[in-house]
């Protein structure tokens, strides 16, 4: 695991308001957009907080002298015009024929790779840095891997709100509306312009 070898790991959060009536898992089995705010926690060097409340989105560093997250950046945009894209290579040969292409297409455009292989890392240098994450679906995964609810939404909500996309099966991961807890979904998001050279092999 990421833990094992110290890759950098994290928390990932999503705040909905609670609907009257229903089962608590009813309550919470809402579209991305219902959320009120989203953000994750990632451990390495130091320990930062990126957080959103549906009004741009924020960066705070964890200072160890006063016990307190300090604001580093406000407003964050992802940057366009980076070639990098970050995706586990080794089931490509379980994706689907377009997103094989697009792979192909990336390759001979020398786009460069950056997995992690923890979403919140990668996600993080993507926010920063621009480029895109592709989690796409597999032969044996043909729903996708990543968790809908707590995995995908909110890292939607971030990324949207940090001017990038976040699609899923071709529509918007945020106007999934959820059947279940735990249900999977595929995930390719990042900055406008690299979510779309992604699409334009998926049409």
């Amino acid at each position: 695991s990421n833990l094992d070898v110290s890759v950098g790991v994290g928390t990932i959060f999503s705040v909905l308001r609670l609907e009257d009536g229903g089962t608590r898992e009813e309550a919470v089995l809402q579209a991305g957009t219902k959320q009120v705010a989203a953000g994750y926690v990632l451990y390495g060097s130091s320990t930062v907080l990126v957080l959103t409340t549906g009004n741009g989105v924020d960066m705070f560093v964890l200072d160890q002298a006063i016990g307190s997250f300090v604001l580093v950046s406000k407003n964050i945009t992802i940057p366009t015009g980076n070639k990098t894209y970050s995706t586990n290579e080794a089931y490509t040969d379980r994706y689907s024929e377009n997103i094989q292409g697009y792979l192909q297409w990336a390759h001979k455009n020398e786009y460069s790779s950056r997995y992690i292989g923890s979403m919140v890392a990668d996600v993080h240098r993507i926010l920063l840095s621009g480029g895109s994450f592709l989690y796409p679906p597999t032969t044996d995964k043909p729903d996708g891997k990543l968790r809908l609810m707590y995995e995908a939404n909110p890292m939607a909500m971030i990324i949207e709100q940090a001017g990038g996309k976040a699609v899923a099966h071709g529509k918007r991961i945020l106007d999934i509306v959820p059947t279940g807890l735990h249900q999977r979904t595929s995930v390719i998001l990042g900055s406008n312009d690299q979510v779309d050279a992604i699409l334009e092999h998926t049409k």
